[in-house]
């Protein structure tokens, strides 16, 4: 079965840098969008940034563009999220989902992993 593991968040303080990975297996991970979102308790989950199956095409939530970076590693199943410059309002559970669609909506994302938590404090 398709599984999307998350790894590397963590607790930080306001100005620092996380590096999420998102390791995938039981999918042709090479052909699927791949995504980022967050959702921070009492809100609905938002989307942070997308990459092309072959990397030729990015884009980020507003919020975070300019201080995220999407990449992924199609010999590894893996894709990653560079978090700089971290904010307080950044603080939420952090999930990746694969997709056919290149989207920044939930609903065009068809699997999804079980999410890490990044605090970051002020």
């Amino acid at each position: 079965q398709v599984q999307l593991v998350e790894s590397g968040g963590g607790l930080v303080q306001a100005g620092d840098s996380l590096r999420l990975s998102c390791a995938a297996s039981g999918l042709t991970f090479s052909t699927y969008t791949m995504g980022w979102f967050r959702q921070a308790p009492g809100k609905e989950r938002e989307f942070v940034a997308a990459i092309s199956w072959r990397s030729s095409n990015m884009h980020y939530a507003d919020s975070v563009k300019g201080r995220f970076t999407i990449s992924r590693d199609n010999a590894k199943n893996t894709v990653y999220l560079q978090m700089n410059s971290l904010k307080p309002e950044d603080t939420a559970v952090y999930y990746c989902a694969s997709g056919r669609a290149y989207s920044s909506s939930v609903r065009d994302y068809g699997y999804w992993g079980q999410g890490t938590q990044v605090t970051v404090s002020s």
